[in-house]
């Protein structure tokens, strides 16, 4: 049986840390990969539980698995959803901390 904590978890997946996030994070806001089948109330909700934070806005994306080669096989990247959230001025989260 699954807590309400653990689901939270299930939804957000890992923060991105990339260039791109990096500056972003900035301006206050901030990247996640998040589950496929989560809606933005979903993402909203589990950040706000588990950060304490006011959220302002859920922007989500998918990105699409590329098509690779590795070792003459075809093989291909799994496709992967994004939130970046925009916090209320004032709050903050440091991600380099780890979940």
């Amino acid at each position: 049986m699954k807590t309400d904590t653990t689901e939270k978890y299930d939804i957000i997946r890992r923060p991105i840390i990339t260039e791109k996030a990096t500056m972003a994070s900035e301006s206050g806001t901030l990247a996640f990969e998040v589950a496929m089948q989560s809606s933005k109330r979903d993402i909203k909700s589990a950040i706000e539980s588990l950060f304490s934070v006011k959220v302002k806005a859920v922007n989500t994306l998918i990105v699409k698995g590329k098509v690779k080669r590795f070792r003459g096989q075809l093989g291909r990247r799994r496709n992967v959803k994004k939130a970046y959230i925009t916090l209320e001025d004032g709050n903050t989260i440091d991600v380099n901390t780890g979940l």
